[in-house]
C-alpha cells in the first residue's frame, strides 16, 4: 500500500502493526522492533511506535465490540492504517489485532494431579499433556456458557489467548516446572476464547488490508500483560478498559492474569444518553462528552451533561460489581483499580469507583485506589510520535506489547511458559 505523494524511506529491521479496531473509533500504530538496554544493563526487544492514525467508525460498522459491517471496518482501518504510515514513512505487514465483546471469554482454570513416579523428573511433553487437558476443559466450559447466553446450542468458538498463571510442586511454586521433581502438581491456565464468526470478520478485514495476521488478542488481556514488570510475580490489580462498545475487566493477580469480564456499556452509550437528554444528534452528543471530559464546557453545560449521565453511570458501576462478582474462584480482590479507554475519561466514572460502598459486597480486603493505566506505563513500548497520551491510546500500545512475543520467538533460551502467554492459535 503506497501512499501518493509519500516517499517510503528505505525499510531496515522488523515493523510491526498494531490495529486496535473499537466501537467508536479505528486506532492503527506502527512500530519498528529493536534491542534495547535498559539503565541496569538488562536487554530486551522494545517497539518503537514511529506512526498513529485514528479513523472514526460509523454507527453501522460495529456493535459491542464487535464488526457488524466488514467493508466499513476495512475503509475506517485503511484510513487509520494510511494516517500511520504517512506519519511512520514505512509500510508495515506484520500485525497484530485485538478482539473484544461479550462474548470473548477469559477463566483461568486450575488442574490439581498426583504422579504415580515423583521421582521421575517433569518433561516438556507430560507438561504439554496436562495443559491440553486444562485447554481441553475450559473449551467446553466455554462453549456451554456461550450456548446458555446467546441460546445456540452449536456455537463455534477457538482459543485465542494463554497463559500459565500459577505452578505449584509439592506446595512450593515454580516459573517453569521442567525438569523437577514431585508427587502433587497444581497448573493453573488462564485461557480466553472467542466465537469464530468474530474471529473470522477479523481475518478478512486483516485480509483486506494486506496484512499478515500474526496475532488475534482478547483485549483485557493484552492491556493486562502490558503493565507491571514482566517477571513480577507481585504485580496485582483491577484493569478496567471503557470502549465504545463495551467495558472490559481483567483482574491479575500476583503477576498472572485471573480472568477477564465484560459488559455492553461503553462510551456510545453515554454518547446516546446526552444526545436524548439534551435533545441533540449524536456527533454533536459526542462533542459534548469529548468537552465535558476534558473540562472545556460552561458551568451550566457541565452540570446538564453530568445530570444527563447519573443514572447511566449508576449501571455502569452495577455492571462492573456484577462482572467483578463473577470470580468467585478468587479469595481477594485486588486492592488496585487501574483505568484506561476513552470512556475512562468521564470524571463521573472515577467518581463513582472513589465514592460510595458498591465495593463492600465484594471481596476486597479494603477500598480500592482508582488510578488510570499510563501510556509511559505499557511495558516495552516507546512512544517516539508524542502522540500517545490519552486513555485511549493504552489498548493499542499493549496489543504492540503483545506483538512483541511472537515476534521475539524462536529463542533457544526462551522459557516454555513465556512462550504460552503467546496466542496458542489463530
Amino acid at each position: 500500500m503506497k501512499l501518493p505523494g509519500f516517499k517510503q524511506k528505505k525499510q531496515t529491521g522488523q515493523y510491526l502493526v498494531s490495529l486496535d479496531i473499537g466501537t467508536e473509533y479505528a486506532k492503527a500504530l506502527i512500530g519498528q522492533v529493536k534491542d534495547h538496554t535498559d539503565a541496569a544493563g538488562k536487554q530486551y526487544q522494545v517497539v518503537e511506535i514511529l506512526g498513529v492514525g485514528h479513523q472514526r467508525q460509523r454507527l453501522t460498522d460495529m456493535a459491542g465490540g464487535a464488526v457488524t459491517d466488514i467493508s466499513g471496518v476495512v475503509e475506517n482501518c485503511d484510513a487509520a492504517l494510511r494516517r500511520a504510515e504517512e506519519m511512520a514513512e514505512v509500510v508495515a505487514k506484520d500485525a497484530v489485532l485485538g478482539i473484544a465483546g461479550e462474548l470473548v471469554k477469559g477463566a483461568t482454570t486450575s488442574v490439581s494431579y498426583r504422579r504415580s513416579k515423583p521421582d521421575i523428573k517433569i518433561d516438556q511433553a507430560e507438561l504439554m499433556d496436562i495443559i491440553e487437558r486444562i485447554q481441553a476443559q475450559a473449551y467446553q466450559d466455554v462453549k456451554k456458557q456461550l450456548s446458555w447466553e446467546t441460546g445456540k446450542r452449536e456455537l463455534e468458538v477457538k482459543l485465542v489467548n494463554a497463559a500459565v498463571v500459577d505452578v505449584h510442586i509439592d506446595g512450593y511454586r515454580v516459573t517453569n516446572p521442567v525438569g523437577f521433581q514431585g508427587k502433587d502438581v497444581t497448573i493453573q491456565i488462564f485461557n480466553a476464547f472467542a466465537p469464530m464468526v468474530h474471529l473470522g470478520a477479523l481475518q478478512t478485514v486483516a485480509a483486506d488490508l494486506d496484512l499478515n495476521l500474526i496475532n488475534i488478542a482478547a483485549e483485557p488481556f493484552a492491556v493486562a500483560k502490558s503493565v507491571g514488570a514482566d517477571d513480577s510475580t507481585e504485580f496485582s490489580a483491577v484493569f478496567i478498559d471503557i470502549g465504545g462498545g463495551t467495558s472490559d475487566i481483567a483482574v491479575v493477580n500476583n503477576g498472572g492474569v485471573e480472568g477477564t469480564q465484560m459488559f455492553a456499556i461503553g462510551g456510545r452509550s453515554f454518547t446516546k444518553r446526552i444526545g436524548s437528554s439534551l435533545g441533540v444528534n449524536f456527533d454533536e452528543a459526542e462533542d459534548l462528552k469529548l468537552d465535558h471530559s476534558a473540562g472545556k464546557l460552561s458551568e451550566k453545560q457541565e452540570k446538564a451533561v453530568s445530570e444527563a449521565l447519573k443514572n447511566d453511570v449508576e449501571t455502569w458501576l452495577s455492571g462492573v460489581e456484577l462482572g467483578l462478582a463473577e470470580f468467585d474462584n478468587i479469595e481477594h480482590l485486588p486492592n488496585r483499580i487501574l483505568l484506561c479507554g476513552g470512556g475512562s475519561a468521564l470524571p463521573e466514572i472515577k467518581e463513582a469507583l472513589t465514592h460510595g460502598d458498591w465495593y463492600k459486597s465484594l471481596p476486597f480486603t479494603r477500598k480500592p485506589t482508582i488510578d488510570f493505566v499510563k501510556p509511559s506505563q505499557v511495558n516495552r513500548v516507546i512512544d517516539k510520535t508524542g502522540k500517545l497520551n490519552s486513555p485511549q491510546d493504552i489498548t493499542p500500545m499493549g496489543l504492540a506489547n503483545l506483538g512483541l512475543d511472537i515476534i521475539g520467538s524462536g529463542s533457544a533460551g526462551e522459557n516454555m511458559l513465556q512462550r504460552l502467554s503467546r496466542t496458542l492459535s489463530l
